[in-house]
């Protein structure tokens, strides 16, 4: 019997001191106290780029947040983004799995979301080397010079009725167009293409939700109750309906060419994406079969990733210069000294426009698209800058704040593109005080397409046209928060001819 007592004392004592050992805190980094249950969600805000600004001031660059039961590491240092996305990047390759992502995104098959892995690897090669390659960007510049050439004619007519230009919607339009013809082969916008805008503005404001179950388990139920993962998937069926049918014209107008003639077309006649995927599928020239879901998810990653960003960087880069006139009249001078009497920016004529490039930097710089770039989760326990972060640790990078931090930039807050000018820093990944397309595994591949479609619209604007603010309004620089960044407001601005 006492045998028996005594072994039982042992194995009481050995479980709490196992119990102990396995809870015991170890350097974890440092933390704002937390409200159970929620833990520091009440912390958020409205503006989370802010807000965690403020609180990595009080408890440093690396820190630990408890977002309900869901440990989150923020990092808000060029040296911490570093050591995520470079030192430790295949640790930190992972993202976190999501019901939403599951419902709109095919189950997380698209690159942005899926896990890291052989099938990620495997999707991510074909948009770096056939969708999103300098190759591919350079032979769809006629798509993007017709388009501009349709904006500026709508500018132009908007001159002489000398009413203000909703800069904000004709940027939107005009690279919603881009995107679907490069994407898709047509356009979906005037009066038979609002039910396409509808549906892309449902879809992007949906992944840029905050869903309180992703948290709080617990609470998913409220979510369910609500309608809001009813509305996610009739949006996703709508889309999912849309890309079928489109997947399936492609693949009627190209029965009965050979492999050869498709491969002609895709590679240098300029063909949309989904001639390039279906010819990968027929193939198999990567060594891996795709299916019509692999294509859809690939081609919804150029509506959430392509749009938006573009769109809203565009936004405000033209609401800085309307701020400031000097810069404005800088940016004209470069543009128009380089175009001539040429009333039309070529892509050929961007490598000779470098303060247009550091204006473009700039914009980037104050007004990152995704200011919290897409969250990454470690894959297991990990020691970093002396802190360690167990697995399954959602990171948070404040690309925002890094990019603002006084530390790294003079006069942070003001807008000055002169600072590019004599400087080596870029914006492909390569130097984390400027990361708006992240770096590492999971970067963006888009940076040349981007990055074209942004400088040649911009171009394009300010050459052409005069603009400053309509009578005496004051600019309302109001920001609102979801997937992307954009303007509160929209930006409305009157154009004049450059000869006037």
């Amino acid at each position: 019997m006492l045998l028996i007592i005594s072994s039982i004392f042992l194995i009481l004592f050995l479980l709490i001191k196992w119990y102990f050992n396995s809870t015991k805190t170890k350097n974890s980094p440092p933390s704002p106290p937390k409200f159970p249950i929620i833990g520091n969600l009440h912390q958020l805000g409205l503006f989370p780029h802010r807000t965690l600004q403020s609180l990595a001031k009080e408890y440093g660059p690396l820190m630990q947040l408890h977002l309900g039961s869901v440990p989150v590491l923020v990092i808000s240092s060029p040296e911490g983004a570093s050591e995520i996305m470079k030192t430790h990047d295949r640790v930190f390759a992972n993202r976190p799995q999501t019901k939403l992502y599951d419902i709109l995104l095919y189950d997380c098959k698209d690159v942005s979301t899926a896990p890291y892995g052989e099938y990620w690897r495997q999707i991510r090669s074909i948009s770096v080397l056939h969708l999103l390659s300098a190759k591919r960007v350079q032979s769809l510049s006629t798509v993007r010079e017709e388009e501009i050439g349709l904006m500026m004619e709508k500018i132009n007519h908007c001159c002489s009725t000398s009413l203000p230009v909703n800069i904000s919607d004709l940027l939107s339009t005009t690279i919603n167009d881009i995107v679907c013809r490069v994407a898709l082969g047509r356009k979906y916008s005037g009066e038979s293409g609002k039910g396409f805008k509808k549906l892309l503005l449902d879809f992007t404001e949906l992944l840029g939700t905050f869903v309180v179950g992703d948290y709080v388990p617990w609470l998913d139920w409220m979510t369910n109750v609500s309608g809001f993962y009813a509305r996610a998937k009739k949006v996703a069926k709508q889309f999912d309906d849309l890309l079928e049918d489109v997947v399936e014209d492609h693949i009627n107008r190209r029965k009965g060419a050979s492999d050869e003639q498709v491969c002609l077309d895709t590679e240098d006649q300029g063909g949309d994406f989904v001639d390039v995927l279906l010819w990968i599928q027929r193939t198999e020239s990567l060594g891996f079969p795709i299916d019509k879901t692999v294509i859809k998810a690939l081609l919804l990653d150029m509506f959430s990733a392509g749009t938006d960003t573009i769109s809203t960087l565009l936004e405000w880069s033209m609401t800085e210069l309307l701020r400031h006139p000097n810069i404005m009249k800088k940016l004209q001078e470069e543009v128009r000294s380089v175009a001539g009497n040429r009333t039309h920016i070529t892509e050929d004529d961007l490598g000779n426009m470098k303060y247009l490039q550091a204006v473009v930097k700039e914009t980037l710089r104050l007004h990152p698209p995704i200011p919290l770039l897409v969250p990454r989760e470690n894959r297991q326990d990990i020691t970093v800058k002396g802190y360690h972060i167990k697995a399954g640790t959602r990171v948070i990078i404040n690309a925002w704040a890094i990019a603002r931090d006084p530390a790294y930039w003079d006069q942070p807050e003001e807008f000055k593109p002169e600072r590019f000018l004599n400087s080596s820093i870029d914006i492909k990944g390569n130097d984390f005080h400027l990361i708006p397309f992240g770096a590492g595994r999971r970067g963006c591949p888009g940076i040349v397409y981007a990055m074209v479609a942004n400088e040649l619209v911009l171009a394009n604007l300010v050459h052409q046209f005069n603009w400053e603010l309509p009578g005496l309004e004051t600019l309302d620089m109001s920001e609102t928060f979801g997937l992307t960044m954009h303007r509160k407001t929209p930006l409305l601005a009157v154009a004049t001819l450059k000869n006037k």
